[in-house]
C-alpha cells in the first residue's frame, strides 16, 4: 500500500507544525506539505494531488469550510478531515462528505484514528427491527383521523398523558399532532430510526437538526425546521455523539 500524501492547512504556526509533525510520524503517512491559509492551500492543491487535507476552519480569507467547497468540485477530491477548536460546525463538516473531524488539542490516537479513517467509506450504521414500530403513527385530528409518518417528525414533546409530535411541513407551515403515548416508549421504539433523547420532556429526530445553538435565555438548542429544543447538559454529549456519527452514516 503506497503511503498518504497530505497537506495540511492552519494559520496558527504552532498547531500547523504540531499536526504535521504528528502526522510525518504515523507509518501510513509519507509527504507532509503545511499551508497558512486557505489561498495558499488552493494554489498546492491545484498543483499536485494529495490523499488527504486537515483542515482549520476558522482562518484569514478562505476558511476551511471554502477550501473543502473547492475541494468537492475536483474530479478526485481527497479525504477531507477538519481539525478545529468549535464543535458548532460538525454537521455541515460531515454534510460535505468530511472522513472525520477532530476537535484542538487532540490526542495522537486520535489523530491515527483519522488517518486510518480516510478512505473508508462507511455505510448507514444497521437498523434494528424496532425501527419499523410506529413507523407512522393514527392521531385523531377534529374528528378526523390522521396518519403522521415517523420521518416527517421533527421532535416529539411530553404534554401529560401525551405527546406532541411537531413536524415542518413545506406547504403548510409547522403542525403538531397530540399522541397518546409516552415519550419512553418512543424513545425505545425509535431509537434505532434516529430518534434521542434532548432533554427529559423532548425527544428529536436527528435528520431533522440543522444546527445546535447557543442561546441566552435557554442555553444549548437544537434548531430544526418546525421549531427549536432545547438540549439539557445531561443530554448534549449523546446528542452531539449521535448527531456526528448520522452525519457520517449519511456521507
Amino acid at each position: 500500500m503506497s503511503l498518504l500524501r497530505v497537506l495540511v492547512v492552519e494559520d496558527e504556526p504552532s498547531t500547523r507544525t504540531e499536526l504535521a509533525t504528528q502526522l510525518a510520524e504515523l507509518p501510513s503517512v509519507g509527504d507532509v506539505l503545511v499551508a497558512a491559509g486557505g489561498d495558499e492551500a488552493v494554489r498546492l492543491l491545484g498543483g499536485g494531488t494529495f490523499d488527504a487535507a486537515f483542515l482549520d476552519i476558522a482562518m484569514p480569507g478562505l476558511t476551511g469550510m471554502d477550501v473543502a467547497r473547492i475541494l468537492k468540485r475536483l474530479s478526485d477530491p481527497p479525504a477531507i478531515v477538519f481539525v478545529t477548536a468549535y464543535d458548532n460546525h460538525a454537521v455541515e463538516a460531515f454534510g460535505l462528505g468530511a472522513a472525520d473531524y477532530l476537535l484542538k488539542p487532540f490526542r495522537p490516537e486520535r489523530l491515527a484514528e483519522a488517518v486510518a479513517r480516510i478512505g473508508r467509506r462507511p455505510g448507514p450504521p444497521a437498523v434494528g427491527d424496532k425501527a419499523d414500530d410506529l413507523a407512522v403513527v393514527q392521531v385523531e385530528l377534529a374528528g378526523r383521523t390522521v396518519f403522521v409518518r415517523r420521518d416527517d417528525i421533527a421532535y416529539a414533546e411530553a404534554h401529560g398523558d401525551y405527546v406532541r409530535l411537531h413536524c415542518a411541513q413545506k406547504d403548510a407551515g409547522r403542525a403538531s399532532h397530540l399522541l397518546r403515548q409516552s415519550l419512553t416508549y418512543l424513545e425505545q421504539v425509535w431509537d434505532a430510526a434516529g430518534f434521542v433523547r434532548a432533554h427529559r420532556s423532548f425527544l428529536i429526530n436527528l435528520a431533522a437538526v440543522t444546527e445546535l445553538r447557543v442561546t441566552s435565555t435557554a442555553g444549548l438548542v437544537a434548531v430544526t425546521d418546525a421549531g427549536e429544543v432545547p438540549v439539557s447538559r445531561r443530554h448534549s454529549r449523546q446528542l452531539r455523539d449521535r448527531l456526528l456519527e448520522a452525519a457520517r452514516g449519511r456521507r
